[in-house]
């Protein structure tokens, strides 16, 4: 789970590792094991903020078929709000956003989140975040089936083709 001390990166998945929701609640990623996970770091004073519509339609979409949207407020790139209450406030009122959310996070660097330092471990540096709204898709194994710029809106017909190719069969 999240934490100091991963173990390395070729003996790990995704589901090794939690957040806490926005609403403090404990979230291994373990529980969404046979499920497919879009990760997005989010910021709400963004000029890509309009992508929180996109990713609610996703998750509308696709929730029923095993896709979980998950947004990671970021502050790295110094555009999101100053706390998880005004947050979650911001995405309620104006995206009505029900998708899970976690607590603020690091996405980039020494300092990030176990599991992004993981996926640039596992996919290399260059797939850090370059910015906010930066996506990665995340198998039902736990394993990353790829990742899309900022500029890649959500509801792309590249990124739904890459969602509906990994969603669990059923």
């Amino acid at each position: 789970m999240a934490g100091g001390g991963a173990p390395h990166a070729a003996e790990t998945s995704a589901h090794d590792f939690g957040f806490t929701l926005i609403d403090g609640t404990p979230m291994p990623l373990s529980s969404y094991r046979g499920k497919a996970i879009l990760l997005v770091n989010t910021a709400s004073r963004c000029g890509y903020t309009h992508q929180y519509d996109g990713l609610q339609a996703l998750w509308d979409s696709y929730r029923d078929r095993g896709l979980v949207v998950l947004g990671v407020p970021s502050d790295d790139f110094n555009q999101e709000l100053e706390s998880e209450e005004a947050i979650k406030r911001f995405c309620e009122v104006n995206f009505s956003i029900d998708f899970p959310m976690t607590e603020r996070q690091t996405v980039r660097g020494r300092d990030a989140h176990p599991l992004y330092r993981w996926i640039a471990d596992t996919r290399g540096r260059s797939a850090a975040p370059r910015w906010n709204f930066y996506k990665y898709l995340i198998t039902p194994e736990g394993r990353i089936a790829g990742n899309w710029p900022s500029r890649v809106a959500p509801e792309s017909e590249e990124l739904r083709r890459a969602i509906e190719a990994v969603l669990p069969e059923g």
